[in-house]
């Protein structure tokens, strides 16, 4: 990846490699559909570069802090990304009776590590993510998650996910899908199919495994790009499937999570308070029982969308989320 920033002005390129002036306002400008767009003003473009496989981008911005944008779309923000990374992780490990070993699909940035690592109960973390150049530039840059690249525990490989899965033996008490959104084009929408999930991945789950997914915006007018065809395709491969939400302030939208068993989840706030307190190092800043149960309950319109939901994912009918994102100079 090269060094070199790219921002773009009202009146077109400034071109690669200028340098702006940050004492003017730039900004991020991140297009949600062809009618709508999500903006926010920025201190400095801090890296851009392009890996073999993505455009990578961290920017400094005003309102949220340092935040991470992958092919446009953004990943992460400093003063939010607890919200995602929390959901994502929290609720599988805490519906397990005793995790010890987890799969992490994605999740190069080091975050959803973190939060495994914080279980005390965690003997082994391996991290899959198939960008190179995105795990150095998060570890380089990303100084949050340093302990969790630092920890023995976390075993980290540079591979796709399906491959990896498909050569190991072993067999995991959970498994993450911290991937990006499916995007045309982009590397990792097949890890989302049916296929993959019912003959590649369930397969190396432990008895009372759990599999998690991010599953892309879920909110009224948003769940149907993917949420509700991932939930109904995960349908299609597990016995108990469990989606929930919450609102990530950065993403600008309600967002989901899939969690999928073949064993029932049992989700009482008590017991789930009780197993933070004995299980998690540390506090958490957004996840609890009472908050955890709510998640699960959907508002009327995304709820009859996923009982009714029909498309399952395929490598050759997927659906992929509009977007790409650029940064400006006001």
């Amino acid at each position: 990846m090269g060094e070199a920033v790219e921002i773009f002005s009202t009146n077109g390129v400034l071109g690669r490699g200028s340098q702006p002036d940050f004492n003017k306002c730039y900004w991020y400008e991140e297009e949600i559909d062809n009618d709508l767009k999500w903006s926010f003003a920025l201190n400095s473009v801090l890296y851009r570069g392009t890996s073999e496989y993505q455009d990578i981008a961290l920017l400094d911005t005003k309102h949220f802090g340092k935040v991470l944008v992958i092919d446009g779309k953004m990943q992460s923000a400093e003063t939010d990304e607890f919200i995602y990374h929390e959901c994502l992780v929290h609720p599988p490990l805490l519906c397990h009776p005793n995790p010890k070993s987890v799969f992490i699909m994605g999740g190069g940035e080091g975050s959803a590590a973190r939060e495994i690592l914080r279980h005390k109960s965690i003997e082994k973390v391996v991290m899959c993510d198939i960008d190179q150049e995105v795990v150095n530039f998060c570890r380089r840059y990303l100084t949050v998650n340093r302990e969790a690249f630092s920890s023995e525990k976390l075993h980290l490989v540079i591979n796709d996910a399906k491959a990896e899965l498909e050569g190991r033996d072993e067999k995991f008490d959970v498994i993450v899908g911290d991937l990006a959104d499916p995007v045309e084009g982009g590397p990792c929408y097949q890890l989302y199919t049916k296929s993959f999930y019912e003959q590649v991945l369930k397969p190396k789950l432990n008895h009372k495994g759990i599999f998690v997914t991010q599953a892309g915006p879920a909110g009224v007018l948003t769940h149907k790009e993917v949420f509700s065809s991932i939930y109904n395709t995960l349908k299609h491969v597990f016995k108990y499937v469990l989606a929930y939400t919450a609102h990530v302030p950065s993403f600008a939208d309600t967002w989901g999570w899939v969690m999928a068993s073949d064993q029932p989840f049992n989700l009482d706030a008590k017991q789930i308070n009780g197993r933070i307190d004995e299980r998690v190092s540390g506090e958490l800043l957004y996840l609890h029982g009472e908050s955890l149960i709510s998640s699960t309950i959907m508002n009327k319109s995304v709820y009859q969308s996923l009982m009714k939901e029909t498309h399952v994912y395929t490598e050759e009918d997927a659906r992929f989320i509009y977007g790409h994102g650029r940064a400006y100079h006001a």
